[in-house]
């Protein structure tokens, strides 16, 4: 029986737990010395296959000079508004639980959730989420889009490992089944 693929969220948040400022900004970030690129082609080796939300597309569209970064991979965008494809994405509309359970039955290797907050949050209530490498910068925003909403729900996790990168530190989760 082969391995079922997994579903992996790699992303960064500030100390406080923010992802971006209310205005979407991640200048925060940029601020911050890191060491190469803080394990960012390591990670994106392990993945073909990208998720993500209409808001955090649209902020990688208006935001990021150059050619879409994600071309080599199978890309969707789940969008309530936006549908078919494009030579970039696929929109989707569908159950995000049940279109999530069968793209990992697939062959292939794990699926990044590159964002944004709100689908992060469909996704584990959905237990979706297999894993969480998520890299904290040493600012306090204050205020912004939280990495974690406000939920009714446990879910534990068992830590895999920790990374520094410079000022950066990298805590990888496995989620307890």
């Amino acid at each position: 029986m082969k391995n079922q693929r997994k579903l992996m969220l790699f992303i960064a948040t500030s100390l406080d737990g923010y992802i971006a400022t209310k205005n979407d900004t991640l200048e925060w970030l940029f601020k911050v010395e890191g060491e190469g690129d803080n394990g960012y082609s390591a990670f994106y080796d392990t993945v073909d296959t990208v998720v993500m939300g209409n808001r955090t597309y649209d902020w990688i569209k208006g935001n990021m000079e150059g050619v879409f970064p994600y071309l080599d991979k199978k890309c969707y965008v789940f969008s309530r508004s936006a549908h078919g494809e494009n030579e970039e994405v696929t929109f989707v509309q569908d159950d995000i639980v049940n279109f999530t359970n069968e793209l990992k039955k697939q062959d292939g290797k794990n699926i990044w959730l590159v964002g944004g907050g709100d689908l992060l949050h469909s996704f584990i209530k959905g237990k979706l989420v297999d894993e969480f490498i998520i890299t904290t910068a040493p600012v306090l925003i204050g205020n912004g889009i939280p990495l974690f909403k406000e939920h009714d729900f446990n879910l534990e996790l068992s830590l895999k490992g920790v990374q520094q990168f410079n000022q950066f530190v990298e805590l990888h989760y496995e989620v307890r089944k």
